[in-house]
């Protein structure tokens, strides 16, 4: 067990601190990163032949920046949902990100691999400019100057009803998005740290249209609070009430085999699962009773990359590229 881990929950609770931490998530601040990820999703969209020209898209957890979704915009995406526990998002970031987003698009630069972002997932064969997916016409018409000048001034005034941004803090319910209309919703690095997983894929479920789709990233590791990178699963759960200490949000602690029930359960079915796996030096019977079910595959994927469709009678149809 990591005693600082403990103290630091500890601290927590002292009036005034988590206000301190809800500062700044450390998130997506680095247009590179916004512009890899975006694509990343993009592109294993196309791949598994899912709608790679989402209207209206939405993210759980943008942390520090909306570059992820500013990104979809830019593209060509119509209107953007951003969700957060915590509101984090500052102005004049966005602004910064957003024009070199911008610059990156129209210069059509390649995406940023995993020399670049080693820790980022998922990884892709091919990591040129999606010309297949971002063609001439369509860029033509999303790098439009008045339709820029648009994003630009829904980034200062995200607040408005009228903005093509529209971001919620604490979002905690699904009635924040009319009932399916969303085409896309994705998340990097963020399920992990939801409390209510089955209220927060039902919501998802809600959101989408019929055959939209979800594409997430997810990280199962400890996040530092062990020795060992799936060592949580050691905690009791009065340990671990400990280390979260009265912190807004933390590890939900829930596995790979978890999400993909719930998925099931909520109506969703799989389309693509992308697993990464690590060594564990973790026997089953050195898990916390809450963990004695977990199988080896749980105890040793580290990660998972998730696209799954809303099922529906109705069915899907690409959509026209322009």
């Amino acid at each position: 067990m990591k005693l600082m881990q403990v103290l630091y929950g500890i601290v927590t609770f002292i009036p005034g601190v988590n206000r301190l931490l809800a500062l700044g998530s450390g998130g997506t601040g680095s247009t590179r990163y916004c512009y890899s990820v975006w694509l990343r999703h993009l592109v294993i969209a196309k791949n598994n032949k899912l709608n790679y020209n989402p209207k209206i898209i939405a993210e759980l957890g943008p942390g520090d920046s909306l570059g992820i979704g500013l990104a979809g915009l830019i593209s060509g995406c119509e209107k953007y949902y951003a969700f957060d526990v915590v509101e984090h998002t500052n102005i004049e970031m966005n602004l910064k990100v957003f024009d070199e987003l911008v610059r990156l698009f129209k210069s059509k630069s390649d995406i940023p691999d995993e020399k670049e972002f080693p820790k980022v997932k998922p990884f892709l064969d091919d990591y040129s400019f999606p010309q297949d997916i971002l063609n001439k016409k369509r860029l033509d018409v999303a790098l439009d100057n008045s339709r820029l000048e648009k994003i630009r001034n829904s980034i200062k005034k995200f607040r408005h009803q009228d903005s093509l941004i529209q971001y919620k803090a604490p979002w905690f319910n699904s009635h924040n998005i009319e009932k399916h209309s969303v085409d896309m919703i994705y998340s990097q690095a963020v399920l992990e740290h939801v409390d209510n997983l089955q209220e927060t894929y039902h919501s998802m479920y809600s959101w989408l249209k019929p055959s939209g789709f979800i594409s997430n990233q997810i990280d199962f590791k400890c996040h530092g609070t062990a020795e060992e990178w799936n060592g949580h699963w050691t905690y009791s759960n009065f340990i671990w009430k400990i280390i979260r200490g009265n912190r807004p949000y933390s590890l939900n602690r829930e596995p790979y085999s978890t999400h993909i029930r719930i998925m099931k359960d909520e109506g969703f079915k799989v389309i693509c699962e992308k697993k990464t796996t690590l060594k564990s030096s973790l026997k089953i019977s050195q898990l916390a009773q809450r963990y004695q079910f977990l199988s080896s595959e749980d105890l040793t994927t580290s990660g998972c990359f998730v696209q799954a469709i809303k099922k529906s009678n109705i069915k899907f149809t690409r959509p026209t590229i322009v």
